[in-house]
């Protein structure tokens, strides 16, 4: 449900963003908000999923723990912003910085505080807050910002629209954390054991920071390489493209806590059940929606705006990578905990080929002579070759460290996209004034022809726990 919400108040971001703002302003927002986005997540300190382990393996008071974290990370976070305000051209390396945009770098603390609060709060089972934070307040309070900015400034809209939702999710976060967990009584700082907490985590920030990169790396990429307007064009895509990869967070909140407690009982086969269970019903659903964003996709990013129809191919080539990474997303859930440095030295060096494999694809076709959206894809075709193998060795890796099957591949889940693929291509088929019918017929025709094969011959029962009422964290139990 909370995935429904964010899905339902994303969309009219990209809508008034496309619109109203064009390809150029919002590839300067794309550009400084990738760099933003990093400092949050390198002033986490990867505690977003390492902080369950920590919990559940101490015997101080749970809020004294949290308070470690969040001192930690407030920081990390001061000093990165105040690299940033300092080099506000890291954030805008090929225009003139003016306006708020120096300032944008103050947020990044309201983020990371955000992180670790719904960290701590889904370690107690409370997945609802992180619902209320993220797909109800956070990207309402954008969709709003960036419509009510606009007519105060269009240069600082999004920047502003940004800064408020950031700010809108802190506040949703903290108003539950301390309903749970209460003030720190009695808690003092104390240098060394932060430091502790810190180093402990080192390579767990790093996997955090690699996966992220994995994903963002390609915008920077492309603002290196081409004008602001082209980044516009591919942000745009990358954030329909994201949308499915928004599931696997969805499950983050309670993975984490699961995984570590079934390890926590030398439970192994616990673990590689879940983790095939979760990885079954991601990737089901990663396809369904790759599916229905690519095969119309040209209708897609025409409804954003008419300028951003040029990505359709690496809108493409995004969401298919979206699915394609699934069952090494969901394997590095387990492995940061059984494997951490080795499964960081797999993220560095994909992350290594993916740089290398786009700059040589925008360097070959450049060559070539081929149109600039085709090179601006480049770094999609990239990130869909890079996910799609570490998502091999990542689960090959974990099947043996767990001598037990992780991939949650099923054949009739290949039923269900090619029988998506022939009632798409229908509806595409059709002449170009029936586009509309793409929209508002194609779409859900081809999310019911692959719901129906998709649950007449891959949903078994057990698959149904999903679904079920979490239990309190006392009384829980896990789903083999």
């Amino acid at each position: 449900m909370g995935f429904l919400l964010r899905l339902a108040a994303r969309l009219p971001f990209l809508f008034i963003a496309g619109r109203i703002y064009g390809p150029d302003l919002v590839g300067r927002f794309a550009l400084a908000v990738v760099v933003v986005e990093l400092a949050a997540l390198l002033a986490t300190l990867g505690l977003k999923r390492g902080l369950a382990q920590a919990l559940s393996s101490t015997d101080r008071p749970h809020i004294h723990v949290v308070a470690d974290a969040m001192t930690v990370v407030f920081v990390v976070s001061i000093l990165l912003s105040a690299l940033l305000i300092a080099f506000p051209q890291v954030m805008y390396p090929d225009s003139k910085v003016e306006g708020m945009e120096p300032w944008l770098p103050c947020i990044v603390f309201a983020v990371a505080w955000s992180d670790v609060s719904l960290a701590a709060l889904a370690y107690r089972r409370n997945v609802q807050a992180t619902v209320n934070a993220r797909a109800i307040v956070e990207p309402w309070t954008i969709s709003a910002g960036a419509w009510i900015f606009s007519f105060i400034s269009l240069h600082d809209g999004l920047i502003l629209s940004y800064m408020c939702s950031m700010t809108a999710a802190l506040i949703a976060s903290l108003i539950p954390f301390f309903r749970s967990y209460g003030l720190p009584r009695g808690w003092t700082p104390h240098v060394g054991r932060l430091f502790a907490l810190a180093r402990r985590n080192a390579p767990l920030a790093g996997a955090d920071a690699i996966e992220w990169g994995t994903r963002n790396v390609d915008r920077f990429i492309l603002g290196v390489m081409f004008e602001p307007k082209i980044v516009g064009i591919y942000y745009m895509a990358q954030q329909v493209a994201s949308i499915p990869g928004k599931l696997k967070t969805s499950f983050d909140p309670i993975l984490g806590p699961v995984i570590t407690s079934s390890l926590a009982r030398g439970d192994r086969e616990a673990v590689a059940n879940q983790v095939r269970q979760v990885g079954f019903w991601i990737l089901a659903a990663q396809v369904g929606l790759a599916l229905m964003g690519s095969i119309p996709g040209e209708a897609v990013m025409g409804v954003v705006g008419p300028q951003f129809v040029a990505g359709t191919a690496a809108l493409g080539f995004l969401l298919t990578a979206e699915a394609a990474a699934s069952t090494g997303a969901v394997s590095e859930s387990a492995l940061i905990y059984i494997a951490r440095v080795q499964n960081l030295m797999i993220s560095i060096g994909m992350l290594c080929f993916q740089i290398g494999l786009s700059f040589a694809l925008i360097l070959i076709m450049r060559g070539m002579g081929w149109p600039t959206n085709y090179q601006a894809a480049g770094p999609a075709i990239a990130l869909f070759t890079s996910v799609g193998i570490t998502s091999i060795i990542k689960s090959t890796y974990l099947s043996r460290l767990l001598k037990a099957r992780v991939s949650g591949l099923r054949l009739p889940l290949v039923w269900a996209a090619l029988t998506a693929i022939m009632v798409g291509t229908a509806f595409t088929a059709l002449p170009k004034r029936f586009e509309w019918a793409e929209l508002l017929i194609g779409i859900p025709a081809i999310c019911a022809s692959y719901l129906f094969v998709l649950f007449r011959w891959a949903f078994g029962p057990e698959d149904r726990a999903l679904f079920t009422k979490l239990p309190k964290i006392e009384e829980a139990t896990l789903p083999t």
